[in-house]
């Protein structure tokens, strides 16, 4: 088992959460959002990888082929969705907020402030 997919996943997670906390503009935030998600791609699909493992749909195959559980590539599929699906909705609530306050600073956000 390779720790390599897992290092990649994590070390892309922290750059994106870096960069979230640091974002002083909310489009540079939802990218890093974005960024931070796609974290989980890399790790669903180095969870679903199997060593010396066959593909369970065609039997014509080679079993020296590598494979990838195609559960896991369809739940990566289903977040890639998800993931495009939350961005889209984010972006298009800073533009809204950017129509309204005039700003995608979030510290001069004033009036949102409770």
């Amino acid at each position: 088992m390779s720790v390599f997919p897992y290092a990649v996943a994590g070390w892309i997670f922290l750059v994106g959460v870096y960069g979230l906390a640091t974002s002083r503009n909310l489009v540079h935030a939802v990218g890093c959002l974005s960024v931070a998600q796609s974290a989980t791609y890399v790790l669903l699909l180095a969870v679903g990888y199997r060593r010396g493992g066959t593909a369970p749909v065609f039997s014509d195959t080679p079993t020296t082929a590598s494979v990838v559980d195609p559960v896991v590539q369809a739940l990566a599929l289903t977040d890639v969705v998800v993931g495009a699906t939350v961005t889209a909705l984010l972006l298009a609530l800073v533009v809204q907020t950017a129509k309204r306050h005039g700003t995608t600073d979030p510290d001069e956000l004033h009036e949102l402030k409770g």
